[in-house]
């Protein structure tokens, strides 16, 4: 299994299981998850069905490792959208990690490809964002149309915002 996937996975079971945030081993982290910081996002899946996903678009903790560890607890027990997972869903889980590049300004949705970039849409204080690469998300246009939702932008305001940025999957 790959580190990044691991640490989260192992995260997920500790808090679960015990209420406390896992303390990983210096041989469980990459030198990455040590030195970088970066946004990540951790996404959780139950039977190929969506059950969590929480992440942070840029770094608010010390370092990547840190950064998985929180959004791994956030994915499983505070994602609005889900009851928290429990201790006998455990084993059915299939998680991803994804770590985000630094968002860019772009000027038009031309500069978008659903596979390769995710979208930020931002307009005033109110901020969405859609991961790359999903499934059922085949268009630029739908990409936008699902982040506008997810900040309560309308369709038709004027004056949005857009970033685009890439990820590392980890499965």
């Amino acid at each position: 299994m790959d580190q990044y996937v691991q640490l989260a996975k192992n995260t997920i079971d500790h808090y679960i299981r015990e209420g406390r945030i896992y303390q990983p081993s210096a041989e469980e982290l990459t030198e990455e998850m040590n030195t970088a910081r970066a946004g990540a996002f951790v996404s959780i899946h139950e039977h190929g069905e969506l059950r969590g996903c929480i992440g942070t678009i840029e770094p608010v903790r010390k370092n990547l490792a840190e950064e998985i560890i929180s959004n791994a607890i956030s994915a499983s027990t505070r994602d609005p959208r889900f009851e928290p997972v429990s201790e006998e869903e455990l084993d059915q889980l299939e998680i991803n990690v994804d770590v985000l590049t630094a968002p860019q300004p772009i000027s038009s949705e031309a500069e978008l490809d659903v596979k390769r970039y995710g979208v930020i849409v931002e307009k005033g204080y109110r901020r969405g964002l859609l991961l790359p690469d999903l499934e059922g998300v085949d268009s630029v246009e739908y990409q936008v149309y699902i982040a506008k939702r997810k900040a309560g932008i309308g369709e038709n305001e004027q004056g949005v915002r857009l970033y685009r940025f890439e990820v590392i999957r980890h499965v």
